[in-house]
């Protein structure tokens, strides 16, 4: 397994594994592949990571400015994050996840917030204390892992890539 960045050959790749990840998932929009492209398309695509296996793009996982009670302090958000079906389960997200997290703390990021299973992401050491919200969603699904400073408190917001 290897993980870089996304160059400007994988844009295909990566929205089609994105778009094919969540096509089975009840709670998903349709929307995340898209999104990626929005993102890159403004600017807002903080950093894009691919895992590959044997040259082919397995996972990928973005990571974009947030703001919390409108102000953006060094955060960020995490997503969409997609691995191919047949490597689910693997490590790759786990791996993408980690190395994120590693360069945005190297980049001095105040830290990293998603929307998301507590079970899944509490792994990676994503927590939620009520304290972040996103409008009426269960707070429980609101987690955030800091990486400097205190934590934060508010309404979280993502990058204007989220609305399409």
């Amino acid at each position: 397994m290897k993980i870089r960045g996304e160059l400007p050959a994988d844009d295909a790749a990566i929205h089609e594994l994105t778009r094919v990840a969540f096509e089975p998932m009840p709670f998903s929009s349709g929307t995340e592949a898209p999104i990626i492209r929005a993102l890159r398309a403004a600017g807002d695509l903080t950093l894009s990571l691919v895992a590959e296996d044997d040259g082919a793009i397995v996972g990928h996982i973005a990571f974009s400015p947030v703001s919390i009670d409108g102000v953006h302090a060094g955060w960020f958000g995490l997503g969409p994050i997609s691995v191919r079906a047949d490597r689910q389960r693997q490590g790759f997200g786990k791996a993408l996840i980690a190395r994120g997290l590693e360069l945005l703390r190297e980049q001095g990021a105040a830290g990293v917030a998603l929307i998301g299973n507590p079970d899944i992401y509490g792994r990676a050491g994503f927590e939620s204390d009520g304290l972040l919200a996103y409008g009426d969603l269960d707070r429980r699904f609101v987690q955030r892992l800091v990486l400097s400073g205190p934590p934060p408190r508010g309404e979280l917001k993502f990058a204007p890539g989220f609305d399409v």
